[in-house]
């Protein structure tokens, strides 16, 4: 009996690491063409008796502004080429402001975010944030930092209903993703800690002002991405 138990545990934990490792090796070069979050808003929005809205274009990263790439970079992971999936000096800036104030602040980076968005569910469980570890790793190694960029910038909410660049780049200017100004690109940048709650456009005072900072923080980072130096200070 126990013999039985120990080998359905090894079973099931050796599909516990297989499965996702099978999806991202599969779409290190297929489009994700559908997300869980996708599903869980479409299924809110069912719930609450409102309009099921499900907008998703995907699109190639050549495709997309070089200006949204470095403004979501600005905004969410300012050293996402620096970092192997997990930015330290951010979890520990985290955890101290975390200790003194009730106004948490997180630390996810963008592969965190894609693995989290793309794969995973909401949540702030232990055995989500450990999945979220594992996949996170996966992709650092499998995937370019193009990649998960492009999926990315394909994947995470933009809006009510309004996944990726492309969608949101039609819902909030009326143009395509390749189109966007780098004022365009910032206000979608900005949105992105709670896209359900702001808008890109037409911008509220508190979204014009954070729009001004990542232009500046733009500026700084040269106009544009460098994957090139990927892992180099």
């Amino acid at each position: 009996m126990v013999k039985r138990i120990f080998k359905f545990l090894l079973k099931a934990f050796l599909w516990f690491l297989a499965i996702p490792l099978i999806a991202v090796i599969v779409f290190k070069w297929v489009p994700v063409p559908v997300t869980p979050l996708m599903v869980i808003r479409s299924y809110e929005q069912w719930q609450e008796d409102k309009p099921i809205v499900w907008e998703h274009d995907w699109v190639s990263l050549e495709e997309i502004s070089n200006h949204l790439e470095l403004a979501v970079v600005c905004t969410e992971d300012q050293n996402f080429l620096k970092h192997n999936g997990f930015d330290m000096g951010a979890i520990e800036k985290a955890l101290k402001h975390n200790e003194k104030s009730k106004k948490k602040r997180g630390a996810s980076t963008i592969s965190q975010q894609t693995a989290k968005n793309v794969f995973l569910w909401p949540g702030r469980s232990w055995v989500r944030k450990g999945l979220e570890t594992y996949v996170t790793f996966l992709i650092e190694v499998f995937w370019s930092k193009e990649r998960i960029m492009e999926v990315y910038l394909n994947s995470i909410e933009m809006g009510d209903g309004i996944y990726g660049a492309e969608a949101a780049s039609q819902r909030w200017f009326k143009k395509s993703a390749i189109k966007l100004n780098k004022s365009e690109a910032a206000a979608i940048a900005v949105i992105l800690p709670n896209p359900r709650k702001y808008r890109a456009n037409p911008a509220t005072s508190y979204i014009s002002g954070r729009k001004a900072w990542v232009i500046r923080q733009m500026g700084f980072h040269g106009g544009k991405l460098d994957y090139d130096k990927v892992y180099k200070d």
